[in-house]
């Protein structure tokens, strides 16, 4: 079973956690040009099986639209990389391992896990990211650390993140407080997509901003107590919203009862239902689903992630009715 669909203790408020190291390969230009693109590439492919973790090497501009976009809706790569024609990828059949290249910088090494698994998903990146620096070498500088395109990179070229789903602080109010005071402790909040993410309301990114003049396990053990921080505040929320009794459960049992019934649905609709649901669950005040169906669920009602299930590509309108039938066939599972 791939990661994503894997629960954990945190997986009521954490989606997911990313580790990501940026790198550099020594004597090659930062700033690819077609001949540059292509040496990186082809140093990658010499050594793939001596990289091992059973990567394979992909081509954006080989994928169909549909593919690339079903990757961004699983967060494994970037919604700008992924417009991206001349980036390619390595990727194992867990996808637990993404690595993007070519894109800012030559290398974004990513290792994802559930719930809040910072430490063993550090550890396992940066067995990966030692392994490739053995065999390509990366650039490197005495005084700053790895050298990056971007100075919020240089240093450790470290970003830790954590998904974490909040329903019950923007439902009581007091989300946007919490959030704000968090930004204080130089931490970045995003949406779902990142920066590029628009009407962000339930889905948050939080991940360090300083990589230079601090070591990787203080930059995990800072996010790390941060989120546990949110989810304390957020399981708060949510007891106080279980205390609206029948109130919240009707709001619940409504939301399934659309989405068990419908015929057609759209994907921002199915969204805020299955996030009520989901609030059911986690408090036990529903139980006709399950975690792993709700994390299936939230999947593949996504639109390409839909599209990649049924095989087929439709339009906005077909995709509603296929979402509709969907939900309800993966209920029922």
């Amino acid at each position: 079973m791939n990661w994503y669909l894997q629960s954990s203790e945190n997986s009521d408020v954490i989606r997911s956690s990313r580790i990501r190291f940026v790198r550099n390969i020594n004597g090659i230009n930062f700033k690819l040009g077609l001949k540059d693109r292509e040496i990186l590439e082809n140093k990658i492919k010499d050594n793939i099986y001596n990289i091992g973790y059973g990567l394979k090497f992909l081509k954006l501009k080989d994928m169909d639209d549909i593919t690339k976009r079903s990757l961004i809706e699983k967060n494994l790569i970037s919604p700008t990389y992924g417009m991206n024609e001349d980036g390619s990828i390595l990727i194992n059949d867990e996808e637990n391992i993404c690595i993007m290249i070519g894109g800012e910088n030559h290398l974004n090494i990513q290792v994802f896990n559930e719930g809040l698994e910072l430490e063993n998903t550090l550890n396992l990146a940066i067995e990966i990211e030692e392994k490739i620096g053995e065999i390509l070498g990366y650039s490197i500088s005495k005084k700053y650390g790895y050298l990056t395109k971007s100075l919020n990179d240089v240093g450790t070229g470290l970003k830790v993140s954590v998904m974490l789903e909040l329903p019950a602080l923007a439902k009581t109010g007091n989300l946007k407080q919490i959030l704000d005071t968090i930004r204080d402790f130089n931490i970045n909040i995003d949406g779902e997509y990142g920066k590029t993410s628009k009407n962000t309301k339930y889905v948050y990114q939080i991940s360090n901003r300083q990589t230079i003049g601090i070591t990787e396990k203080e930059i995990v053990n800072n996010i790390k107590v941060i989120t546990k921080k949110l989810v304390e505040q957020e399981r708060k929320a949510r007891k106080i919203l279980a205390k609206e009794g029948i109130e919240l459960e009707d709001t619940i049992n409504r939301s399934y009862g659309i989405l068990e019934n419908c015929k057609k649905i759209s994907y921002d609709e199915a969204k805020e239902l299955l996030t009520n649901v989901k609030l059911g669950v986690d408090l036990g005040v529903f139980d006709k689903l399950t975690d792993l169906q709700i994390k299936k669920l939230f999947l593949y009602i996504k639109p390409a992630n839909l599209q990649k299930y049924y095989g087929e590509e439709y339009d906005k309108i077909e995709q509603n009715i296929k979402r509709a039938d969907l939900i309800q066939k993966m209920s029922k599972e």
